[in-house]
């Protein structure tokens, strides 16, 4: 079980993670080696935009939108995010100029990491309560035992399901950061 959780869960979110972060590393790094520092500054447009692109799975899950498949677009908005997160953390690089674009990518850090974290939660835990009623049931134990068997575990899996009470106030709190970066840079660079 331990060797199960490891290499299902644990190992799974720690390289997507690790990637992250050593993709983002390597193409500042490369960035800055091949003298091309411009073009980090201009990344966070396009990772903006696959952030916010992301966003139709969200739409379509609340019924705000009606076309697309959800299994889908679950799987555009997991590797939208993971992109343009990458993007915005090129965009950042090991610069320190000013503390609203920080706080931006620190939420936007935050808010990456629990929805990793959040999916392969409940993905576990559907498992995990799905596996027990099959074994109770294997046992000969009739629907209602299992389900009173398994009451407990389905409540917690309940209660995991709401980990986007979570996540959404993150991404607000991410959201309105990178607004405030994205008005500050139309204002200070003069584009506005």
């Amino acid at each position: 079980m331990t060797i199960s959780l490891w290499r299902q869960h644990i190992l799974p979110f720690t390289l997507l993670v690790g990637l992250l972060a050593a993709a983002t590393l390597a193409g500042d790094y490369l960035l800055h080696r091949l003298n091309l520092v411009w073009v980090g500054r201009y990344l966070g447009i396009p990772g903006t935009i696959l952030i916010i692109a992301s966003l139709t799975y969200s739409l379509r899950k609340r019924k705000y939108i009606a076309t697309g498949n959800p299994k889908s677009l679950l799987k555009l908005h997991e590797l939208g995010t993971w992109l343009g997160s990458l993007m915005v953390l090129i965009h950042a690089g090991i610069h320190f100029n000013a503390i609203l674009p920080w706080l931006a990518t620190v939420a936007m850090g935050v808010n990456a990491i629990s929805g990793m974290v959040g999916k392969l939660l409940l993905d576990r835990s559907r498992r995990h309560v799905q596996g027990q009623r099959e074994h109770f049931q294997l046992r000969g134990l009739s629907r209602v035992d299992v389900e009173q068997t398994v009451f407990w575990d389905a409540v917690a899996l309940d209660a995991m399901t709401k980990w986007r009470k979570v996540h959404i106030p993150i991404f607000i709190v991410f959201a309105v950061l990178a607004l405030g970066h994205i008005v500050s840079i139309f204002l200070f660079w003069g584009w506005a």
